[in-house]
């Protein structure tokens, strides 16, 4: 675990629709990813506030980091609008789209039918001492839970739960680790802090490195011409670089063949890109990955730290081959420390460090206050229906969106954004930029101000205002707009997303 707490601006005081006025969350995350604070004042928002409720400050996380996004399409938009003197594109943030987009996947609907978000083996369960929060949506990781536990391949929710019950959480979580399955401990807030970026130009002989021209584009498409490897899965990868398919760039996902996606999570995530399979060990597959990269001008993996390298694609090769590349590096659970290397998802950063106990006791003195003893919290991210699903009373709770996810997305493709523009008008050369599940958590849990509490919004939350439907190869389907918000920004993608891993290895 990091132990280097965030810091940013003093958060200021006044009305955040008010042109002028700067939003703390927005200003300390735009000065992490290195952008001229000058340009904040052109954030305002808008729309219901009564959106994302937590006892943590999700909806200001949530909306900080899609404002940073839009600033950092702006400023790149300006950039290549052709103007003499470029002028920034205002920004300004409907609260109601962030709030629908960061629950995109359950919005989600393929002719008429609501995917399950997760397993029935995956959520909180009690243990002989406590709490442990499952993974098991994809059938490898079910696999090795159960392996992991002694319980044959078709045991039920039933029988997991009788043996979880009778072990402590610390053991099922490091059996879970020793057999490549997915259980944490839930634990209580601590005081480990990681960063919220990391960001490293490369070193002086890069500098030299030519920097493709882009020549102009229109302010819809600012990253027009781009070309964008994405090694993700899941929801934070997969969130960023559907945000820069939206803003005009050439994404393609590339997974291994033995990893097959879910259906319903690319139908989610894979709006404007395009997805491939290659299996890096193959040599002709590899060959084919070894010219895309040539002319590949972002990469962004979502791999445990280290898990590139055996194929020579960890940082210092990648930027040996390429000093020009920008280089987004996406884990669970920071940077360092001893579960550094640990495979994680947003659901389980959330119990390991702190978020769902401290959620839990939110919605028990919730409960108390009001005088009600009814299942006011629920196991928000779960669709299971197994009986784990949360309640005040000790019991775990969640955010009610999988905010670490979407929140780190949105930091990513800024992130991303902000290096092309810096790439062209403050000095070439490769950018290294890394992000972590556990930054953005401890962001929320340590580095935002909790809000006051807020009354009846003026303006009440529809969801349905920022949901459309669309035909794609999976069907009809019901999906949320993006929340990218700046004058002239983009309202949809461009196409919906294609069937998984059935595009050519080539760039457009």
């Amino acid at each position: 675990m990091g132990s280097t707490r965030p810091t940013g601006p003093t958060e200021p005081t006044g009305p955040t629709g008010t042109p002028g006025a700067v939003d703390g969350p927005t200003a300390h995350a735009w000065e992490a990813l290195g952008g001229p604070p000058e340009l904040l004042e052109r954030v305002t928002f808008h729309g219901p506030d009564d959106v994302l409720p937590s006892g943590l400050p999700v909806r200001r996380l949530a909306r900080a980091t899609v404002a940073v996004c839009s600033l950092a399409a702006a400023e790149l938009a300006a950039h290549r609008g052709g103007a003499a003197v470029p002028a920034v594109p205002a920004v300004r943030v409907d609260q109601g789209a962030v709030a629908t987009a960061f629950v995109s996947e359950r919005h989600l609907t393929v002719d008429g039918r609501t995917p399950v978000t997760f397993a029935p083996h995956s959520g909180f369960w009690r243990t002989a001492d406590g709490w442990v929060r499952t993974h098991a949506n994809y059938p490898h990781h079910r696999t090795r839970l159960l392996s992991a536990l002694g319980l044959a391949a078709d045991a039920g929710p039933e029988q997991l739960a009788k043996t979880l019950g009778g072990l402590p959480a610390e053991r099922i979580q490091e059996r879970a680790y020793e057999a490549g399955a997915l259980a944490v401990a839930v634990a209580p807030v601590g005081p480990a802090v990681h960063p919220l970026v990391g960001r490293r130009d490369i070193g002086a002989a890069a500098r030299t490195a030519p920097v493709r021209p882009l020549g102009e584009a229109p302010v819809d498409r600012p990253a027009a011409g781009i070309r964008v490897l994405d090694l993700t899965r899941v929801i934070a990868g997969p969130v960023a670089t559907r945000t820069l398919a939206l803003l005009g760039a050439d994404v393609l996902r590339v997974d291994s063949p033995r990893l097959p996606e879910a259906d319903d999570a690319h139908a989610d995530t894979g709006f404007g890109k395009r997805s491939t399979r290659l299996d890096l060990a193959v040599p002709a597959d590899r060959a084919v990955f070894e010219e895309l990269l040539t002319t590949a001008d972002v990469v962004v993996t979502a791999y445990r730290p280290g898990a590139l390298d055996a194929h020579g694609l960890g940082p210092d090769a990648l930027f040996a081959r390429r000093p020009d590349l920008i280089l987004v590096q996406l884990c669970a659970w920071g940077w360092t420390g001893p579960w550094a290397g640990r495979r994680g998802f947003d659901s389980l950063v959330q119990a390991g460090v702190g978020i769902a106990a401290h959620e839990s006791a939110c919605a028990s003195a919730s409960a108390s206050d009001s005088d009600s003893d009814s299942d006011s919290s629920s196991d928000s991210d779960s669709a299971s229906g197994s009986g784990h699903e949360v309640a005040p009373g000790g019991r775990p709770g969640v955010l009610p969106a999988q905010a670490l996810d979407h929140g780190t997305g949105y930091l990513i493709a800024a992130a991303v954004l902000r290096a092309l523009t810096d790439q062209r008008t403050r000095r070439p050369g490769g950018r290294h930029l890394r992000f972590s599940l556990a930054g953005t958590a401890s962001w929320l849990l340590h580095g935002i101000e909790p809000e006051a509490p807020q009354g009846a919004s003026p303006e009440p939350y529809d969801p349905s205002r920022w949901l459309v439907e669309t035909d794609s190869a999976y069907g009809r389907l019901r999906h949320a707009l993006p929340p990218i918000g700046y004058e002239g920004a983009p309202a949809d993608w461009s196409r919906p997303p294609g069937r998984w891993g059935t595009d050519e290895p080539v760039w457009l």
